[in-house]
């Protein structure tokens, strides 16, 4: 299929950590574009966001790379006015970004509460707010951003106070925006072999990788991970004409995951 021919993705947070699996920044960008999408690659790493756009180019689609730190005003700015620069139009908007850090609260200074926060709900507000304008004056857009069970589910942490907002955020945006054409949705990944979820727990904890693989699995009703390409091929399709009538939707792609808080 392709879907997105002739249209332009900006994903944020399309550059890749290490480790054994593919993310789901690099996923998505590579899914959009193999549907015929021409891509920003957006990421805080400049090296990171140029590979991810080597191997699109690598295989024959079309992508640029971009450097923002998207904490920073003036650079979710830049961002969107290199990608109208660059692509002429913003189709989608594809939203990939969080930080997790597992701190009990008395030990978690109001200094990295706010950090953990400018990430995870208002560095994508900020990028929201500078291309929701542009995706307006088109009368036509996407807007889909990764949230996380942990939102739904978790704690009173950074992570998950971020992730549940942001669920409202989306929510928000997509009344405010749907009578201009533009359509906002929200996907809420639970445990996903990605080189954040599991090779960066193993390095932290000084487990083999293959262990933690398998305790996260046995956290899912269906016992096994999901991968990159679910989250992918979820947010491709939320993304396409084929979910034209759906906006506000917080998806879970999860496994079950998302049951276990509905057990009685």
């Amino acid at each position: 299929m392709n879907r997105f021919e002739g249209r332009n993705a900006v994903i944020v947070g399309g550059g890749q950590s290490a480790g054994a699996t593919v993310g789901n920044g690099r996923a998505a960008a590579l899914a959009y574009a193999r549907e015929g999408a021409t891509v920003l690659v957006v990421d805080r790493d400049r090296e990171a966001a140029e590979q991810t756009a080597c191997e699109i180019r690598a295989g024959g689609g079309v992508a640029y790379a971009h450097q923002a730190d998207i904490t920073r005003p003036e650079e979710c700015a830049a961002l969107a006015e290199a990608a109208v620069e660059t692509l002429g139009a913003i189709d989608v908007l594809h939203n990939n970004v969080g930080v997790v850090v597992a701190a009990a609260t008395e030990d978690l200074s109001v200094a990295d509460w706010n950090r953990g926060l400018d990430l995870n709900l208002t560095g994508l507000w900020m990028v929201c707010r500078q291309v929701l304008p542009v995706m307006r004056a088109q009368g036509r857009g996407v807007v889909i951003n990764i949230s996380s069970l942990a939102g739904v589910l978790t704690g009173a942490n950074r992570y998950s106070v971020g992730k549940a907002a942001l669920n409202a955020l989306t929510r928000g945006l997509a009344l405010e925006y749907a009578p201009h054409g533009v359509r906002v949705n929200a996907i809420v990944p639970g445990m996903i072999d990605t080189p954040i979820g599991v090779d960066r727990v193993a390095v932290a904890s000084g487990r083999s990788r293959d262990d933690v693989a398998a305790a996260r699995a046995a956290q899912v009703p269906m016992r096994r991970q999901g991968t990159a390409w679910d989250i992918a091929r979820a947010a491709l399709f939320l993304a396409s004409d084929d979910a034209s009538y759906i906006t506000g939707a917080v998806l879970p792609v999860d496994g079950g995951g998302s049951l276990r808080g509905h057990q009685a």
